[in-house]
């Protein structure tokens, strides 16, 4: 794969909707049009403008040092934020759970800061085309966890055959699945998912007794296909 094929969105703003639904809120029984009710609980006080900030990301890291896997991890972090802005004032409530009644209370939090006032209507009305910079790609299953081993132990291969004073050298792999959905109080819907990968590399050289060290890494919005043998 050419690294550069990487930077080709093969995503239209639809499929980055529907994958940030699918994720966000299908699983916890709401839609865009659900989302109204928070809204209307918001505006029935002097709120100028409201967003609700949705998020998951799921995450992994794996480091080898000495041929060995060292350490290995994996998260999971969902939860949605919901913002309140009245005058110069600006309220915040967040929660983990997300649900309509989760949501109902985030609003009302946050609406404390506002004074009472008329009843406005709300409704979903545009969704943002945004700019497509990346695929939007999984890359946590883009790659099997035994060849992601491989990928590091190739690299410490490659480090230790470059140089004969190396001694220790120490690799490490991330990455990470970020989805978003925002709504906001005038209607605006944006979404977007956002891959990440990172590899790092540390070596400890040694000579006549005296040691040195030296690191680097690199990565980006890819999945780990990104890493072919030229990047290494």
């Amino acid at each position: 794969m050419n690294p550069t094929d990487a930077f080709v969105p093969i995503q239209t703003a639809e499929q980055l909707f529907r994958s940030a639904e699918s994720t966000l809120l299908t699983p916890n029984g709401l839609d865009a049009d659900k989302l109204a009710p928070v809204f209307g609980r918001l505006l029935t006080h002097d709120v100028d403008y409201a967003d609700l900030y949705f998020q998951y990301s799921r995450s992994e890291g794996w480091s080898l040092e000495e041929g060995q896997v060292k350490s290995g991890s994996f998260n999971i972090d969902q939860g949605v934020g919901v913002r309140a802005i009245s005058g110069e004032k600006t309220a915040f409530a967040y929660s983990d759970d997300i649900s309509l009644d989760a949501l109902g209370a985030a609003a009302d939090a946050t609406r404390a800061i506002a004074r009472a006032g008329q009843n406005r209507s709300f409704g979903m009305v545009h969704r943002g085309e945004g700019r497509l910079l990346y695929n939007a790609v999984d890359p946590l299953v883009s790659l099997a966890d035994a060849d992601k081993v491989a990928l590091l132990e190739r690299l410490e291969k490659k480090a230790r055959a470059m140089d004969p004073r190396v001694i220790q050298v120490m690799a490490s792999l991330a990455s990470e699945y970020e989805v978003i959905f925002i709504a906001r109080s005038d209607g605006h819907l944006a979404a977007d998912v956002r891959p990440l990968v990172r590899l790092s590399l540390q070596v400890i050289a040694e000579q006549d007794g005296r040691r040195e060290q030296g690191s680097g890494g690199g990565g980006g919005r890819f999945d780990y296909s990104y890493f072919t043998d030229d990047i290494l």
